[in-house]
């Protein structure tokens, strides 16, 4: 058991930073690779932000876009693509938009890290057209 100060350092499971780091690079690479630029976001299994990249020229509004995707992601453990089809009018998950403060982004670019075929985070891509940014998540999700 780690003590505060003391020189063992806490474990992470799932998503560690080294991890992140690797997604973040293989989105990197694929969004210079399609001429966009893009902010990249990874969280953990508990939803905490663990790597953030906003590459030179993306949209500074994109910023919370891509963390946001990557907490949908995550909180419901399906890619935003798929949540934005079935929350649009008729559908039975119309609205869900509105719930948890407003953060849940309902379109592509949203996609869950699986490992073992369990869920231990999300990747969050914003900056491009919502294709782009699922290509860039597509990519950054397959580097895990």
């Amino acid at each position: 058991m780690a003590i505060f100060g003391s020189k063992e350092a806490p474990q992470a499971q799932g998503v560690t930073l080294e991890r992140a780091q690797v997604v973040i690079e293989a989105a990197r690479q694929k969004a210079e690779q399609i001429g966009v630029a893009q902010n990249i976001a990874v969280v953990d299994a508990g939803n905490n932000l663990v790597a953030f990249a906003h590459m030179d020229g993306a949209w500074l509004g994109s910023i919370d876009i891509a963390q946001n995707k990557a907490y949908t992601a995550r909180a419901f453990d399906m890619e935003t693509k798929a949540l934005g089809k079935m929350s649009q009018p008729g559908e039975p998950l119309f609205g869900i938009h509105a719930s948890n403060d407003g953060k849940l982004i309902i379109f592509a670019g949203g996609i869950p890290l699986k490992q073992g075929g369990q869920v231990v985070g999300a990747i969050g891509v914003s900056g491009g057209t919502v294709e782009q940014d699922q290509e860039v998540a597509e990519a950054g999700a397959a580097a895990l």
